[in-house]
């Protein structure tokens, strides 16, 4: 008796996870106003009747694919968080974790950007409520890393923009990318290519030493 519930709570994950990665991909695709539910409903393999059961709205359902990128995306913030290590580590992992989400969840990215790019329509307010208080915090940091003398005057919150821009951009538009390249997808050297020249620029801004993509990263529990 009492293992029934959780095999019915299982399932209902399951569903709840295949109609997510559906709607990953369709929105991807045709952006919130080309996307119609039985869309989604059909790349997950249900009925829209069912669908609906479980997100009565295409509004609900595309904000919680919103929150489950920007949480993801999110995650990787705290890495500057870590007070044991330096912060040319802690930099080089933040790099790394934001190119990794770009290889790994490109579509999600895509959604997002989607949203951004459009004004943010649906997704402005809780944008500013879950990015401001994070975005807040590494600029501590990096004030506290430039009061001690570990790292260059800069302007913080400009210089995240630019990481978020250089490693966005490996998924966002790797359509262009791969044009230029000459292959499709973009492969590992691409992403390690990358992430060699963005930590390189970073750390020299900052007048720090350089970390090469074959360190080993410092293991978070956010990744």
């Amino acid at each position: 008796m009492d293992r029934a519930p959780d095999k019915l709570t299982r399932s209902r994950d399951a569903l709840e996870a295949r109609i997510m990665q559906a709607a990953v991909e369709v929105f991807a695709e045709a952006g919130y106003a080309g996307t119609a539910l039985a869309s989604i409903a059909e790349r997950a393999g249900l009925s829209k009747q069912n669908l609906l059961y479980y997100f009565p709205t295409k509004q609900i359902l595309y904000e919680k694919v919103l929150d489950q990128v920007l949480d993801q995306w999110l995650d990787r913030m705290n890495i500057l968080a870590d007070p044991d290590h330096d912060p040319a580590t802690l930099l080089g992992n933040y790099i790394r974790a934001k190119l990794r989400f770009s290889r790994e969840q490109p579509q999600a990215s895509r959604v997002y950007a989607m949203e951004v790019i459009s004004g943010a329509p649906v997704y402005a307010e809780t944008m500013r409520n879950k990015i401001l208080p994070l975005l807040q915090k590494d600029i501590a940091v990096f004030e506290a890393w430039m009061a001690a003398g570990k790292i260059a005057a800069v302007n913080t919150t400009h210089l995240l923009f630019s990481i978020w821009a250089m490693t966005q951009s490996y998924a966002d538009f790797a359509a262009q990318m791969s044009l230029v390249l000459g292959h499709s997808p973009l492969n590992e050297n691409d992403f390690e290519e990358a992430e060699t020249l963005i930590v390189d620029m970073v750390l020299h801004r900052l007048h720090l030493n350089t970390v090469t993509s074959s360190e080993t990263p410092v293991t978070s529990t956010a990744m």
